[in-house]
């Protein structure tokens, strides 16, 4: 590479455009092609040390080198969840306009912590917000909220303000509830905020997977009587598993009852509150202390983003602001938020940009469209494995998410043979790099499990990957036949 005569770190202006419109092109170009993509990475940590371990490089490289080096090394080793036929986990099905918008923050290297430095960018997030607060039927005067980098941190941000709000600097006593289905993200930020194993109470669900309301009554009263301080339920809006929702009125009227905090974990499913059925399953979210609702996943945007709403935005500051003294020039007036006080990180990244930026280029009917898609998809499929033969439901369409699995009737499998036959499905499915299909258990029989959040996602490509399928099915038990024999 030519010696530079400009500052360390620096391109010109014309190798910037150049490497720029490469990179933008290669984004357009992602987006275009997803159907043709390799879908799914399988490749272990030995082939990964031979391919990318390397010395520190202490002298340039072309930048166009490195890029290329990136694009034949690294992007044909990951994964590509937008893509329509990645079914499992939680796909996060991206726009184009919000991974511009990513660019254009980082960019221009937006500190979103405090309000003196960037107030468009504190100014935005406030929108974004109120936009939610809308949404969920939360108060928008007194209500509040703050974006994190996705559930988990929004999880662990609601929590610590619930057993600040409700138990103060005391907690060796306060009991937390939630289901079985709960999102491990729960149990990790209980963890964190230092619970023990005893204060923490694992409600068992119903055959649909909610969480069971006598069980959990019995539970408070029980610790009541043992002199523990029961302070706070986490009902799930969407489990991961089933898509499920917890019975929310009730929940809300036994917090109501017992003075308990209600957090709800509306990571996966509370974006369905834009859609007709939707908002019949999430009925009594609105009555919810906090709610985490995570736009990376079901409002389309990039990782990472996510968000935390709270009924009084009073809530966040009195639990996590701090006055240390080289900020003190920069507080502002107490209309002037600095998002530093509402959660846990001081330097924050610029992330309400981008899901203001889609929003407003797209129109809320389009998300609204695009959501609604994912339920009725989930629905159809449902309709088409009842009529096979082949196929078993085990959890019906729920929020864009079923579970079922390969039972051919007239094969007779017991539910051993069952669990080898779809485990072997899977690990079929993903080695042919056609889609991404994994299992999940539910009532102790391993099942095959779509998230069919994607709008780019059609009946036929599902059916595409169901005959692939009973293709695999019948090779399994051909050779289970024949090792009997």
């Amino acid at each position: 590479m030519p010696e530079k005569t400009h500052a360390p770190l620096t391109l010109t202006t014309e190798e910037m455009q150049q490497y720029g419109y490469k990179v933008v092109d290669l984004i357009v170009s992602h987006f275009g092609d997803l159907s043709s993509t390799n879908i799914v990475s399988l490749a272990d940590r030995k082939q990964m040390d031979e391919l990318l371990q390397q010395p520190i490089p202490n002298k340039p490289s072309s930048p166009e080198k490195v890029l290329q080096d990136v694009v034949d090394n690294v992007l044909t080793n990951v994964d590509f969840l937008t893509h329509p036929k990645f079914y499992s986990f939680v796909p996060s099905p991206s726009n184009f306009i919000s991974a511009m918008a990513d660019a254009i923050a980082s960019g221009f290297n937006i500190f979103s912590g405090g309000w003196s430095t960037s107030p468009a960018a504190a100014e935005l997030e406030i929108v974004v917000i109120n936009w939610f607060l809308e949404m969920f039927h939360f108060p928008v005067v007194e209500g509040g909220g703050i974006l994190t980098s996705g559930g988990s941190m929004a999880n662990l941000t609601a929590l610590t303000t619930a057993r600040r709000i409700k138990c103060k600097n005391e907690y060796s006593k306060a009991t937390i509830y939630l289901s079985d289905q709960a999102h491990s993200s729960n149990i990790k930020a209980i963890r964190v905020l230092g619970f023990k194993e005893r204060q923490v109470r694992i409600i068992p669900t119903d055959m649909e997977f909610k969480m069971s309301l006598n069980k959990l009554k019995n539970a408070i009263a029980k610790d009541k009587l043992e002199g523990y301080t029961p302070f706070c339920i986490i009902a799930s809006a969407g489990t991961t598993n089933t898509g499920t929702v917890d019975p929310l009125e009730e929940i809300a009227d036994i917090c109501a009852k017992e003075n308990l905090w209600m957090h709800v974990d509306g990571a996966y499913g509370g974006a369905a509150i834009l859609a007709d059925k939707g908002k019949t399953y999430l009925k009594g979210i609105e009555r919810a202390d906090s709610l985490t609702v995570d736009p990376h996943k079901w409002f389309f945007q990039p990782y990472e983003i996510g968000c935390l709403l709270v009924r009084n935005h009073k809530w966040l500051s009195k639990t996590f602001s701090e006055k240390p003294v080289y900020l003190r020039d920069i507080e502002g007036n107490e209309s002037e938020i600095n998002f530093y006080d509402h959660g846990i990180q001081l330097t924050r990244g610029f992330r309400a940009l981008k899901l203001y930026m889609s929003i407003k280029t797209f129109g809320l009917d389009q998300f609204k469209e695009a959501i609604q898609s994912g339920i009725s998809l989930t629905e159809n499929v449902e309709d088409f494995l009842r009529k096979s033969s082949k196929w078993e439901v085990v959890s019906p369409a729920t929020l864009a998410i079923i579970n079922f699995r390969c039972n051919p009737i007239e094969q007779n499998l017991t539910e051993k043979e069952l669990d080898a036959l779809n485990q072997y499905i899977s690990k079929e499915i993903l080695n042919s790099h056609s889609a991404v299909l994994v299992t999940t258990i539910l009532q102790d029989q391993v099942v095959l499990r779509m998230c069919l959040i994607n709008p780019r996602t059609t009946l036929d490509d599902i059916k595409d990957t169901l005959n692939s399928c009973e293709k695999f099915a019948t090779t399994f038990i051909k050779n289970m036949t024949h090792e009997s024999i």
